[in-house]
């Protein structure tokens, strides 16, 4: 969805777009074996119902009665809207650029529905293909563009500090915004306890918080929390 919002996409060689896919975590929601609510997305929800309706017999209920037993019927309610939300985000994102409303429907409905998994690249080529303002980068802003990237990576490096096998301590930096002299990040930084009756992971000293660090006068880094 960001991308659509831009005038232009430059993708490198190795660049690729994701669909949206739509998923959502609902209260009502499945629980996994740790106690973890489960993300149900309106694409898994179809494929479900369509492989049912391939294979269905004359003496098959209706599969909704055997999926709202382990799906509640609400859940399935606010995914289809999430759904419908995303179509319209994509669609009134699409119309800064586009004022062919079937180009616009087009788009929005493949980036939405087209795609078996959010982890399909869709390269440069394909992008175009689906209608997409897309170029090739050049080579010298790419070659700048991946070195800056090595220095994002490094930064955003996972740590994890085990205490014990209940609890342990998670701090990394998660988003990084950068202008001239000017550095914002969102560093997490809290402790993680596993409660056993609940079979569940829950944060204590959850310190995570939005930073800055800028140039003092002095040449020096001067680093702050910002709070939102």
């Amino acid at each position: 969805m960001m991308a659509l919002g831009a005038n232009k996409i430059m993708m490198s060689p190795l660049g690729y777009l994701t669909s949206v896919d739509t998923s959502l975590t609902h209260e009502l929601s499945p629980r996994t074996r740790t106690n973890d609510l489960v993300s149900v997305s309106m694409n898994e929800l179809d494929r479900v119902i369509k492989l049912w309706k391939d294979n269905e017999k004359s003496i098959d209920e209706n599969p909704y009665n055997t999926l709202y037993e382990y799906i509640h019927p609400l859940v399935f309610g606010a995914v289809d809207r999430a759904t419908s939300l995303s179509l319209k985000i994509c669609s009134e994102i699409l119309q800064y650029h586009y004022q062919d409303e079937n180009k616009i429907k087009s788009i929005s409905e493949k980036l939405n529905s087209a795609y078996p998994t959010h982890d399909y690249p869709i390269l440069l080529r394909e992008a175009k293909e689906i209608g997409l303002n897309v170029e090739k980068m050049d080579e010298h802003l790419c070659d700048i563009l991946d070195r800056l990237n090595e220095l994002y990576a490094e930064m955003g490096q996972r740590t994890f500090t085990d205490y014990d096998q209940n609890n342990y301590h998670d701090n990394n930096i998660a988003n990084i915004i950068e202008i001239k002299g000017l550095q914002v990040y969102y560093q997490i930084d809290k402790d993680w306890f596993y409660r056993t009756e609940e079979q569940r992971w829950i944060v204590l000293n959850d310190e995570s918080s939005w930073r800055k660090n800028e140039f003092n006068q002095n040449n020096t880094v001067k680093n702050s929390v910002i709070y939102v």
